[in-house]
């Protein structure tokens, strides 16, 4: 996978960024296990905007996940707050493995963490700054994604071994925190997560962002009848903008 990318992460109404709840459009792999590089294109978890869509369960993602791959979204968090993802897991990787990362987010314990390892996920994502989940994953050599909002939780998550720091929610702050947080941290990786839409995703990767993770913006009404044509339509304008980003953010 190649980064900058969307990320997709699910379910959608739990987070209103991009990445059904994360979506990540990259093609490549990880350069190592703790520090991707910034020509990996990713869709960021994605939360939910606006209403809460039916919470899917595990085995309606497999039409959606095709639909997103076939948009360019190459990285996808199930999240642990739909029922059914560490019994479905080892499925969805045997199906999607060879042409997607698959993630599992709204980790909070290390037992979580220890169940998504065993399960085969390809990386982790927290919810808030939980070190016992961030030890499980460099023990492991699993690429992790913490969560915080703070200059203090984010420098924690660094410190502790995180892939990179999920800002969130980044709607909040807004692109230019990135830049805040780059003069007393310039190495800092951030993805940011949380409000972000479609249009929203060139302007953080122009302020230096990592990855975007998106979700409801991006999946909207896929887990409740609607056209997955259209969804991979927005996957594919969704990794269009990101890779235009991407080369915008090189030339200067």
């Amino acid at each position: 996978m190649t980064w900058p990318a969307p990320w997709c992460s699910w379910p959608p109404q739990l987070r209103t960024t991009s990445t059904a709840s994360y979506c990540r459009s990259t093609a490549g792999g990880w350069p190592d296990e703790r520090s991707p590089e910034p020509s990996r294109f990713r869709h960021p978890a994605g939360e939910p905007c606006g209403g809460s869509p039916p919470r899917p369960a595990c085995p309606e993602y497999a039409p959606v996940i095709d639909a997103l791959v076939r948009g360019g979204v190459r990285s996808i968090e199930l999240t642990l707050s739909t029922d059914g993802v560490f019994d479905f897991l080892p499925d969805i990787k045997r199906q999607f493995g060879a042409d997607a990362e698959i993630g599992v987010g709204t980790v909070t314990s290390g037992d979580q963490a220890t169940q998504a390892l065993d399960g085969g996920a390809d990386y982790l994502v927290t919810p808030a700054m939980v070190t016992d989940v961030i030890r499980a994953a460099v023990a492991a050599g699993v690429p992790v994604f913490p969560g915080g909002l703070t200059p203090t939780e984010l420098l924690t998550g660094m410190q502790a071994g995180a892939t990179a720091v999920k800002l969130f929610p980044a709607s909040t702050v807004g692109p230019g925190y990135i830049g805040q947080l780059r003069g007393p941290f310039p190495d800092m990786r951030v993805i940011p997560s949380g409000g972000i839409g479609i249009d929203d995703a060139a302007d953080w990767i122009a302020a230096g962002a990592l990855a975007v993770s998106l979700g409801g913006p991006l999946l909207r009404d896929a887990f409740s009848g609607g056209d997955l044509a259209a969804l991979t339509d927005r996957a594919r304008q969704l990794s269009s903008l990101v890779a235009d980003a991407v080369q915008a953010r090189g030339a200067r």
